[in-house]
């Protein structure tokens, strides 16, 4: 089984395209998301109608609680930066409508995923402590295992912190699988513009798995068609 693991698209649909079209000749079997799908971005329900169309496996992250829960008539902005992003948040309530802001409060906290070398793969969007809180590639063992907890799961795959990376813990092995729309590699204060995407093969097999950790430039723009052609699989 060929799984595409994604997570934070946050909303950036020419991001998803880039990372799409680039797995155009790999034919997946599973497409997960590990939350932080809609929002800030400025397409957040054609993002949303191309994930479902491709049969994604999506985990619920802070953006899409928030988006789905919080009234913005509750939320009180001070500066100019917050009022501009609540003014976002408003939009992409508006843009979302009611019946896909109930499925976003409904999307799961975790999924688990059995695997052919009879291991188990858990899918969340912090950690499994806690989903409000990264995992983050700068972490100890230590400070790592303390996110990780009791859980059973043999492999990890998260997002959240945005910065992707593979890592043993004891027996566990982490994977975060950083973010497909705000990636902070290459970025400056002149030039916020996410630069590239990340996406995370995952394959696995009677024998075991193998990981592909890979980063998508977003420096050219993809043809929709190409895009199309990989959710129409």
């Amino acid at each position: 089984m060929l799984m595409l693991c994604l997570s934070d698209v946050q909303g950036n649909l020419d991001a998803l395209r880039a990372v799409l079209a680039t797995a155009e000749r790999r034919s997946f079997q599973k497409l997960i998301v590990a939350g932080d799908i809609v929002f800030p971005g400025r397409a957040p329900l054609e993002t949303w109608r191309r994930l479902t169309a491709a049969g994604a496996v999506l985990i619920q992250g802070l953006g899409d609680k928030a988006i789905a829960m919080l009234e913005p008539s509750n939320i009180t902005a001070v500066t100019p930066h917050e009022h501009e992003r609540l003014d976002q948040f408003k939009r992409t309530r508006d843009e979302l409508g009611q019946l896909i802001l109930e499925r976003l409060r409904r999307l799961p906290n975790e999924v688990r995923i059995p695997l052919e070398d009879g291991r188990e793969l858990l899918v969340c969007h912090g950690s499994p402590v806690d989903p409000s809180e990264a995992m983050t590639f700068d972490m100890t063992d230590e400070e790592i295992n303390a996110l990780i907890g009791d859980d059973p799961a043999d492999i990890i795959v998260c997002g959240m912190s945005h910065v992707p990376f593979d890592r043993m813990i004891g027996d566990v092995r982490v994977i975060n699988v950083g973010s497909v729309g705000d990636a902070p590699d290459g970025r400056t204060s002149h030039d916020p513009t996410p630069q590239v995407a990340h996406a995370t093969w995952i394959e696995s097999t009677p024998s075991g798995v193998t990981v592909d950790q890979v980063t998508v430039p977003l420096t050219a723009s993809i043809p929709p068609r190409a895009a199309q052609a990989v959710i129409e699989k």
